[in-house]
């Protein structure tokens, strides 16, 4: 946390106590509600000029697919609100979960039965977004946070969509991007899925696939046939071969050659634990014949 000099000591009623982060065009506090002493979090967006409205737009979706969604892995919301400043200019702002937690960047587990337990979580959350008939659109390891009791969130939902929405522009991050983001075409539970997937690949490997818009932005794009993907087994020995196999088939370039689902996804998450949990404690197998 950073300490607030420099930022107002209130927020819409709120006691400041730390700033938490910058997003795109977006500040995020840590608050408390000084009646009852509740602690919050404050997305607080500052528009003065018309091409950040886009800015805007994304807290009022946050709000609404967190409201729509509220699940458990998703972080949820509770208030927006809008605020007339001087002239034209005026903000948005989105009282939030507070997550005492660190990002997947930050903080991603080394053992790997706790990290696939992790991704098992997270496509509990997918699973319910998916549920309420959105897209999250920008799934990686910054957009999700570990806290030291083990919870997991999905944050950051200002580029969702509802299913079958095609997008006027790019939207997504380089390094995890759909192939279908950077065409423009409808966006779909699968879309997430290979978010997931390159989302996987890195947290177990730590390199970023190979997609359509490498670092240096859509002036860069490169083709298909320049995607050459090494299985994660490759890169790290200890990645299970089932897990091995969902990562690759969550990244197909085609989205039909995808899980249809994230459930399917989750499933073979379970299986996974499961049989690495009875190769850790035989005594836990159990014979074919045994009732």
């Amino acid at each position: 946390m950073a300490d607030i000099t420099g930022h107002d000591s209130r927020i819409a009623g709120y006691n400041v106590l730390a700033v938490l982060g910058h997003g795109a065009g977006s500040t995020i506090y840590a608050v408390q509600q000084p009646k009852t002493q509740q602690l919050f979090a404050i997305k607080r967006v500052v528009k003065e000029k018309p091409e950040q409205q886009k800015f805007v737009d994304q807290v009022v979706t946050e709000h609404e697919v967190a409201t729509a969604v509220n699940h458990p892995v998703v972080r949820r919301t509770f208030k927006f609100k809008r605020v007339r400043r001087l002239l034209s200019a005026s903000e948005a702002l989105l009282v939030m979960e507070l997550v005492d937690g660190r990002s997947l960047v930050q903080q991603c587990p080394k053992k790997m039965r706790q990290l696939i337990s992790v991704f098992q979580k997270v496509a509990e959350g997918l699973c319910a977004i998916h549920k309420a008939g959105y897209v999250h659109a920008d799934i990686k390891p910054n957009n999700i946070l570990l806290t030291d009791r083990g919870e997991v969130k999905i944050i950051d939902l200002g580029q969702a969509c509802r299913t079958g929405t095609v997008k006027e522009r790019i939207q997504g991050t380089p390094d995890y991007i759909a192939p279908e983001q950077v065409h423009r075409v409808a966006l779909d539970a699968r879309t997430d899925i290979f978010n997931f997937g390159a989302t996987m690949y890195w947290c177990l490997t730590r390199e970023h696939i190979p997609t359509l818009i490498p670092k240096g932005g859509p002036s860069e794009m490169i083709r298909k046939e320049d995607m050459q993907l090494r299985p994660p087994n490759v890169l790290n020995p200890d990645v299970p071969l089932g897990i091995n196999s969902l990562v690759l088939h969550c990244l197909q370039f085609l989205p039909e050659d995808r899980p249809d689902t994230m459930s399917e996804v989750r499933s073979r998450l379970e299986v996974a634990l499961l049989k690495m949990d009875r190769e850790a404690d035989p005594s836990r197998q159990t014979s074919s014949t045994e009732v």
